[in-house]
């Protein structure tokens, strides 16, 4: 199973401050022992809202708006792509990460097969071929 984690943004995120070189490296020697249990697929921090932009659909229609966003706790600072057997097994490996504060929200990401009959042979081939073509076999 494959989760996203997610990071959420705080006021200091929010306002371009970056980590100490302390917390740098306390997240490196986190994200290595993610690596060498086999969990961790990829994790990024993300720039703040400032440099962002939402697109939102109506009828159709996109309507750009350019950030900065107002702070939210539904902002997101970062996030991990992770591969793990379970839920709590990312729940487990993600409470020891070093954040001195925050909240992370960790989510299921959907594999092909819970889709069911929806997701049709020649629909899950197109996707497969897209997969390969992006290199994510």
């Amino acid at each position: 199973m494959r989760f996203m984690v997610i990071v959420k943004a705080t006021r200091d995120t929010e306002a371009g401050v970056l980590p100490t070189t302390e917390e740098f490296a306390a997240m490196g020697r986190f994200n290595a022992e993610l690596v060498k249990a086999g969990l961790m697929e990829v994790g990024e921090g993300l720039h703040p809202t400032a440099k962002g932009a939402r697109i939102a659909f109506s009828d159709g229609k996109p309507r750009v708006m350019r950030g900065p966003f107002d702070f939210t706790s539904d902002l997101t600072a970062g996030f991990w792509m992770l591969k793990a057997g379970s839920l709590d097994e990312v729940i487990e490996h993600m409470a020891r990460a070093p954040f001195p504060s925050g909240e992370i929200e960790i989510r299921q990401v959907y594999a092909d097969e819970d889709f069911g009959e929806t997701f049709t042979p020649e629909l899950r081939e197109r996707v497969a071929r897209l997969r390969a073509q992006a290199g994510n076999s």
